[in-house]
């Protein structure tokens, strides 16, 4: 795919936030690391060397097992432990010992089953209400964006349906709205609501999930839908576009035409562009006339202050239509016509099928699916299976999310042998996809209940990564990055997620996580709701119980953490130095419990610093 950035709409990032907890630490030698053994690991090796509102009931989980079809597929059940940690850390966020457990007692498409029928926990508006979040108060959280990082570090952290909430993330980083550039009244509960729409349309269908993105206010703000109006000649308005080119080509159909396995299609050697400027102007008429939902008429005064504000019921509300400032002109768009003086929502109707309908849809999102989950290139086969169960879920319906889930997690590719020996398959663990495994897999809790983690984009310092905080719509690498003077490169495979690696990006995530693994994450006030930057404590930490258990044995500690961090996919030879790192400092059932924590906190950081670690496959 072409570098298509300088098409579309870029968000202003804001003001990074600054590390509290973290001070400097050493870089490990490039001498502490294996040889490579793969592209994707050699790239990862160079890095590190310095190269290169709505809130659902709440309750307990259903009982039971609900059947799912695995036909076409070759391996129905975990093998090994290793190869249930390989699914888990593909599927979900960790692959905990009791985790690798319940998995083994099952068939792979029973696991999915439970997770598409599993109770969805507490929602991301429901916790910013339960914190006090939505008070008018001198504490002006409608006006801040902190709120809105606690929520989601808390969903990813913590709570149950782990699975939806894997897709979820995964959906934030194709659908982008991000809160960085909100700055709109009660963003935090905008975002919070935004999250839960990701939820929600999880396991659903993507048409409905489609038009709830389109009429969300986060996207509205984001993408200037919202106060779009129609064209007015007397004084040169046109209706803005911005949405209408970046739900085509990022959303659902791409800037090619498309086969289903993904391959572009080309004519006289050229590839063939699959929508015009044209397009973009017909569609974008569609867009106009909606805004905020502020119907109820509430307003707030802030205490102090002589303004006010809206409820903040419209963050958790589609945008409403204001038919006088929707365009009555006639609308055409890939080959559809809305005709003159169409109804707003029929119009908005007749373009979401539209673009739903489109070929391309099925190959564009399935692949972009599959880097999310799996591999960072698959293979055109392997996109077109996922695109196939995409455009029929073997029922005759289009669109059913739990089927391109299924066809992703279940495919040869993904769950067979051969590909752990390619040297081409695989993906580089997003830093925050790190972070949260790490948080998921030892017990991280917050103390006081209030996650007060924010945003962690600082490169240096942090992870250069923060959930639903992308610096621009084109997410935070786009889809068909190649790394440039890297094994990948000659074949021009793509790993997105080598566009966030560099000097910078690789001391800070290692320095980072240093300092978390040992301390945890450093929160200011954290028995209240609001920043309050002072009185910091460890309030989020994690549990090292299952580790410490082991600790005598360097060997045994060594073997469990490279199983449940990295699937057991990490070398002899790796294994071997670090049980001799370890060991250079002796450790017994005697030695005292900051002896113990040292061994575990390194063998942790060891795991979590390998590129066969990084390297996910």
């Amino acid at each position: 795919m072409t570098d298509i950035e300088a098409r579309g709409k870029t968000a202003d990032t804001g003001a990074a936030a600054t590390s509290h907890e973290n001070g400097p630490s050493p870089e490990p030698s490039a001498s502490s690391f294996p040889q490579a053994l793969t592209p994707l690991a050699a790239a990862a090796l160079l890095a590190a060397c310095g190269g290169g509102g709505d809130g659902a009931a709440e309750g307990p989980p259903p009982t039971g097992v609900v059947d799912f079809p695995t036909t076409g597929f070759s391996n129905p059940a975990a093998a090994s432990d290793a190869d249930a940690a390989r699914f888990l850390q593909q599927a979900q966020f960790s692959s905990t010992t009791a985790e690798i457990t319940e998995l083994r007692g099952m068939t792979y498409a029973q696991w999915l089953s439970n997770q598409f029928v599993r109770y969805q926990g507490t929602t991301g508006w429901n916790w910013l209400e339960a914190r006090g979040y939505g008070a008018v108060d001198t504490n002006s959280y409608f006006f801040n964006h902190y709120p809105a990082d606690f929520m989601i570090w808390s969903q990813l952290l913590s709570g149950p349906d782990m699975m939806r909430k894997r897709v979820a993330l995964a959906l934030s980083e194709f659908f982008v709205s991000s809160l960085a550039s909100a700055e709109f009244t009660w963003r935090a509960h905008a975002y919070a609501s935004w999250w839960d729409m990701l939820m929600r349309n999880a396991f659903g269908n993507y048409r409905q999930l489609l038009e709830d993105v389109t009429l969300h206010p986060a996207m509205g703000y984001f993408l200037n839908t919202k106060g779009n109006q129609k064209e007015n000649t007397s004084t040169g308005r046109v209706p803005d576009e911005n949405y209408a080119r970046e739900v085509m080509q990022l959303f659902t159909i791409g800037v090619y035409e498309l086969n289903l396995d993904g391959t572009v299609k080309t004519s006289g050697g050229v590839p063939v562009e699959s929508y015009t400027q044209a397009d973009v102007s017909g569609l974008a008429r569609v867009f106009t006339g909606y805004d905020f939902d502020t119907s109820d008429g509430v307003r707030h005064t802030p205490i102090g202050q002589s303004y006010t504000i809206e409820s903040r019921a419209f963050a958790a509300k589609r945008m409403s239509l204001n038919a006088n400032r929707h365009s009555s002109l006639e609308a055409r768009f890939l080959g559809t016509t809305v005709p003159a003086n169409t109804p707003g929502a029929t119009a908005m109707r007749m373009a979401m099928d539209t673009l739903f309908n489109h070929p391309n849809v099925g190959p564009f999102f399935a692949r972009q699916m599959i880097q999310r989950l799996v591999t960072s290139n698959p293979s055109p086969a392997y996109v077109a299976r996922v695109a196939a169960r995409f455009n029929d879920n073997g029922s005759g319906v289009r669109g059913d999310l739990k089927a391109v889930w299924v066809a992703i997690l279940l495919d040869d590719e993904a769950r067979g042998q051969a590909t752990l020996g390619s040297t081409t398959f695989g993906k580089l663990r997003e830093p925050m996809l790190r972070f949260i495994q790490w948080g998921r897999t030892f017990g991280v809790n917050s103390a006081a209940g209030s996650w007060k983690i924010f945003e962690q984009n600082n490169a240096a310092t942090q992870l250069g990564q923060s959930p639903l905080r992308s610096p621009s719509v084109f997410n935070f690498f786009r889809p068909g990055y190649v790394p440039p003077g890297t094994a990948l490169s000659p074949s021009g495979a793509t790993a997105p997620e080598f566009q966030l690696v560099n000097e910078s990006t690789v001391g800070g995530y290692l320095n980072f996580m240093q300092g978390v693994i040992e301390r945890g994450i450093n929160c200011p006030e954290p028995g209240v709701p609001q920043a309050a930057w002072t009185n910091y404590s460890y309030d989020v930490q994690a549990n090292y119980a299952r580790e410490l258990a082991l600790v005598a044995d360097a060997r045994a500690l060594v073997n469990h953490v490279c199983l449940v961090l990295a699937a057991g996919q990490v070398s002899d030879a790796s294994r071997a130095t670090m049980v001799a790192a370890l060991e250079a400092t002796p450790v017994t059932t005697a030695s005292t419990d900051v002896v113990k924590r040292r061994r575990v906190w390194a063998a942790i950081l060891m795991v979590m610093a390998c590129p066969e670690y990084l390297i996910q496959k």
